[in-house]
């Protein structure tokens, strides 16, 4: 079996490693090629890779690579992880919104568009060279706004899944909280890539019994403050949002604070700095603690989960991905990705089926597939009208003058990356 990760000189890339390490009987990797153009960076991230296989006697080979589409060649799945401008332009996309009362993120409001117009033409390209070398190859998506990004794939035709470590990490966490394993714990998960809620918390199986009231009695606090929302709230909703929802339910407080200390971008800009330099010491054979706090934690066991599914059977056969609606959501279009629970195999991703949705979730998921669909109109086609109407749709913004303000920044600060600009 061969995998090919793209954007393989990622400081994410040895937790992605790791899993591949652990968990080599759920998916027996032969050979695994790292694609990157920045070739410093390749080389460290690709000899820990290394050192990590050896100090777990993995079998299989790792390629470090600049050449795309030998690196895709003969591939069973390509994982996508790549990032267009780097941590500058993330740095600017948590900036910039903010002088305009608007919060600064990197998947949402306006610097989530920013990302998606920079992202969407590179990541097409890059599955149109997968297809013509080996069409058969399943596309794992785990580039953010991982639900565009993914509803351009398939609406190209392309094999592709989303993934994001959302659900496994709260599955992990409740998990923890009743004392059971995480594969006790079965999520009704359900929404958009970063507008998701937590409707019920079953054990064993999506069958089983619902301890969400239970888990909200007795750790509401806790869970309260890790997504850093009221008790109250949670209790009122009685579901768990997504830490993403804070900022639609606390958006003004979020930007007072995104307006008091520095940018995520540069916690980490730091962060990565420190980890190659960790990366470069020729001891070192396993993932540092440090990878903890850089972000996507548990995205390894997704990954490998959700491959082994799509490629030998294996894997789980219900995950939380994002994939096609299909009617699971009758409120929202058949061509919407969604991100639900789903039966997973070598034909791809059904959605399991969904229990109505409380009108109060339904419409601020309507809302955002709206300005989804309006984001990546403007991604595949471009102009200054396109951004401004996908602005002005995004319920974070909504005003003129705002969606004004900010089309004309977006564009200023993303030029080099918009082929129309």
């Amino acid at each position: 079996m061969k995998l090919t990760v793209v954007g393989g000189g990622s400081t994410y890339t040895p937790e992605l490693i790791d899993g591949f390490a652990r968990l080599r009987d759920t998916l027996p990797v032969e050979e695994l090629v790292l694609v990157d153009p920045a070739a410093d960076r390749l080389e460290l991230v690709g000899g820990l890779a290394r050192r990590i296989f050896a100090r777990q006697d993995h079998p299989g080979r790792i390629v470090t690579t600049s050449d795309l589409d030998a690196a895709v060649e003969g591939a069973d799945a390509v994982l996508l992880q790549l990032r267009v401008g780097g941590q500058a332009a993330r740095q600017e996309d948590e900036t910039w919104p903010l002088e305009c009362g608007c919060v600064g993120q990197e998947t949402t409001g306006a610097g989530g568009l920013a990302k998606a117009l920079r992202t969407v033409p590179v990541v097409l390209d890059i599955a149109e060279r997968v297809r013509r070398t080996n069409p058969d190859a399943w596309i794992i998506d785990f580039t953010n706004p991982v639900g565009i990004v993914t509803r351009a794939l398939l609406q190209a035709g392309h094999k592709a899944v989303g993934l994001c470590n959302v659900a496994i990490g709260l599955q992990r966490k409740f998990a923890a909280l009743l004392g059971v394993t995480p594969a006790d714990v079965h999520l009704d998960h359900v929404g958009l890539n970063h507008l998701t809620w937590e409707t019920g918390v079953r054990l064993n199986g999506p069958e089983g019994e619902d301890v969400l009231p239970g888990l909200l009695t007795a750790h509401g606090d806790t869970i309260a403050a890790d997504l850093r929302l009221p008790r109250p709230l949670l209790d009122l909703l009685g579901v768990v949002p997504s830490y993403y929802l804070r900022y639609y339910y606390a958006h003004d407080e979020v930007v007072r604070e995104l307006r008091t200390k520095p940018s995520r971008a540069a916690e980490v800009a730091a962060m990565e700095s420190e980890l190659l330099s960790l990366y470069a010491d020729p001891a070192l054979a396993e993932k540092p603690a440090l990878l903890a706090k850089r972000g996507g934690a548990f995205y390894s066991e997704a990954a490998v989960d959700l491959a082994a599914a799509l490629l030998t059977g294996s894997g789980s056969p219900h995950q939380v991905v994002n994939t096609l609606n299909n009617g699971t959501l009758p409120f929202l279009p058949d061509d919407a990705v969604i991100e639900v629970q789903a039966a997973v195999g070598s034909k791809g991703a059904a959605p399991l089926p969904v229990a109505p949705v409380d009108p109060l979730y339904a419409g601020l998921m309507a809302n955002v597939t709206a300005y989804e669909d309006l984001a990546l109109d403007a991604a595949l086609r471009g102009g200054r009208e396109r951004v401004f109407k996908a602005l002005l749709s995004h319920p974070l913004i909504g005003q003129y003058e705002y969606a004004e303000r900010l089309t004309d920044q977006l564009v200023s600060h993303n030029r080099e990356h918009l082929a129309w600009a």
